[in-house]
């Protein structure tokens, strides 16, 4: 199945719902061991901030040439107002809730030579007014859009999942979740959800074979009753599980250079091209594709029309 065109890609519109978060980088050289502790000393050269979270995954639709608006719950904090300035830069329509009692999410990683040496995560949960109120809005949202992603990070921006699931698909919207956690028992109703597979063994338990997989995750999904469920398997490509069986497609051989956000590059390009009008079954080898493309870029990063028709 050909992409389709970047004119009607651009007609696509994508709701992206979920946790927001400011991805922070501290670039750095690495000459000596501290005299303190038995940790390298990085001498910190550059600074760097880049879209986190669902933030990320509203960024990649929109590389990719669709529309996409970013609900979300942010505080009123430094952090919050970094992410609504590179926000204003991308062509994302973000719809922020404010809660002064958040802490919005930063997650710095500082790196040097190359790799990053330390991850830190500054964050707290909303409060439940503010998450009860983003369901009003996404409901006043919903019929503007032709596909709805929820990016779960677990940071407590989904409380009420299972109510905006429930309206979409009353709506006839594909819905399309990044899960977190052991219980997928919210996400039932939803067309698609994207697992890797340390996220799918959390639920189901290790499989000892593909046929094993194949049951396992085939109950999964009509316990939970959706259209398909997406594994995402690394070095192994991708398996697709819907009513049709199953359908795998291999990974794009390729240096890895770094996973991070890989996963929102091919649950966002999948939302673009259902939103655009192709079935999931289609839409899976492109999706699968702007996986391989971005594994090979550093931090979170995005995939352009072109980088995927290259």
């Amino acid at each position: 199945m050909n992409l389709p065109s970047l004119e009607r890609l651009s007609q696509s519109k994508v709701l992206v719902v979920g946790d927001v978060m400011l991805d922070r980088y501290w670039y750095g050289s690495v000459d000596r061991i501290s005299p303190e502790a038995p940790v390298p000393v990085v001498r910190v050269t550059r600074e760097e901030d880049r879209l986190g979270g669902s933030a990320n995954v509203a960024y990649n639709v929109v590389t990719l040439g669709a529309q996409v608006s970013l609900l979300s719950v942010v505080g009123d904090d430094d952090a919050s107002h970094q992410l609504e300035a590179l926000l204003a830069q991308t062509g994302i329509t973000p719809c922020l809730g404010r809660d002064p009692q958040l802490k919005t999410t930063v997650k710095l990683r500082v790196i040097g030579r190359q790799q990053q040496l330390l991850r830190a995560d500054f964050e707290n949960a909303p409060q439940t007014e503010v998450l009860a109120s983003q369901t009003d809005q996404f409901r006043a949202l919903l019929p503007q859009h032709q596909a709805i992603l929820f990016s779960d990070y677990g940071k407590g921006g989904l409380a009420h999942v299972a109510d905006m699931i429930a309206a979409a698909r009353a709506q006839g919207c594909p819905v399309l979740i990044d899960p977190k956690g052991s219980d997928y028992s919210r996400y039932q109703g939803a067309t698609v959800i994207t697992p890797n597979r340390a996220e799918l063994q959390e639920v189901v338990g290790r499989w000892t074979d593909e046929q094993d997989l194949l049951a396992k995750a085939q109950n999964l999904r009509e316990s939970l009753k959706l259209d398909a469920l997406l594994l995402t398997r690394s070095e192994e490509g991708m398996s697709l599980f819907d009513a049709q069986g199953v359908t795998h497609v291999a990974a794009q051989a390729r240096e890895v250079f770094d996973v991070t956000g890989a996963g929102d590059t091919v649950i966002a390009t999948l939302a673009a091209l259902l939103a655009s009008g192709l079935s999931l079954r289609d839409a899976l080898p492109w999706a699968n594709r702007a996986g391989g493309i971005v594994v090979g870029k550093f931090g979170t990063a995005t995939v352009s029309y072109q980088e995927l028709c290259a």
